[in-house]
């Protein structure tokens, strides 16, 4: 990423293009369970808003290189987490 505002339009891509899977899961999946696929959203929401946060406001006395690079790998362990979720749900 070459600047902060690429990469919250990465965040902000991956969890658009996640909540809508989970709704197009939820919908075509005959028995699914609402509960899971509310908590699912709030999941994919707050992990959008706490990585948003995260990019405008980096660790005092870090490194910014290496902070952008913590934080873009705990960003694909999430979201990682969050596919395997909704491939499980049902």
């Amino acid at each position: 990423m070459n600047n902060k505002r690429e990469l919250k339009r990465y965040i902000s891509d991956i969890c658009t293009g996640l909540f809508s899977d989970c709704v197009a899961a939820a919908l075509y999946d005959s028995n699914h369970h609402p509960e899971n696929v509310d908590a699912l959203l709030a999941l994919i929401m707050n992990t959008y808003n706490d990585f948003v946060c995260r990019v405008s406001h980096p660790e005092p006395g870090m490194k910014p290189k290496v902070y952008y690079k913590i934080l873009i790998d705990d960003f694909n362990v999430q979201i990682s987490e969050i596919l395997d979720q909704i491939s499980n749900q049902g």
